[in-house]
């Protein structure tokens, strides 16, 4: 179960990470907390607005383990430190040139996560979209197929709650 887990928090990291490179925060809007989600918005949109592109090339995760566990009557608080190794630069959005950072040597940081569950989640894996009722698989997107509402994960699984990189 703790391997799933921590697979289950390091995709969640590599997932927000490209979210990012693509300027596309609601690719993993339903793993995030509203507070995250903002942060990262606003990050993309900066981006945007400078015509750059944030990159992490060469991105993989070398170590994760669980460093700690909260549990109260309403939820499970997970923190994790997550070793990654990647390239950070950013580009151009219109020439794809290179602007700043670290291109040519793979950077490694460490990250401290944390990861919060309502104990009043479903261990179900299926559960049903706020908006419109329709069954939804625990490993969608984050939006609903059917009425195209973003789902978030908050009542069902793990969201991720802070992010903090040394």
């Amino acid at each position: 179960m703790e391997s799933e887990l921590i697979s289950k928090f390091s995709n969640i990291y590599i997932m927000l990470l490209y979210a990012i490179i693509s300027n596309d925060i609601n690719r993993v809007k339903h793993f995030l907390s509203d507070e995250m989600y903002e942060k990262y918005k606003s990050i993309i949109e900066n981006n945007l607005q400078n015509k750059e592109i944030q990159m992490y090339d060469e991105l993989n995760v070398k170590e994760i383990e669980i460093i700690d566990r909260v549990e109260t009557t309403d939820y499970l608080e997970i923190k994790v430190k997550l070793i990654s190794r990647y390239m950070d630069y950013v580009i151009d959005a219109e020439t794809k040139k290179y602007k700043r950072g670290i291109n040519d040597h793979r950077l490694e940081k460490v990250n401290y996560l944390t990861f919060k569950k309502s104990l009043k989640a479903s261990s179900k894996e299926l559960f049903t979209c706020p908006n419109c009722g329709a069954n939804l698989d625990v490993n969608f997107t984050g939006t609903c197929p059917y009425c195209k509402s973003v789902v978030s994960m908050e009542n069902n699984d793990y969201i991720l709650t802070s992010l903090e990189t040394s």
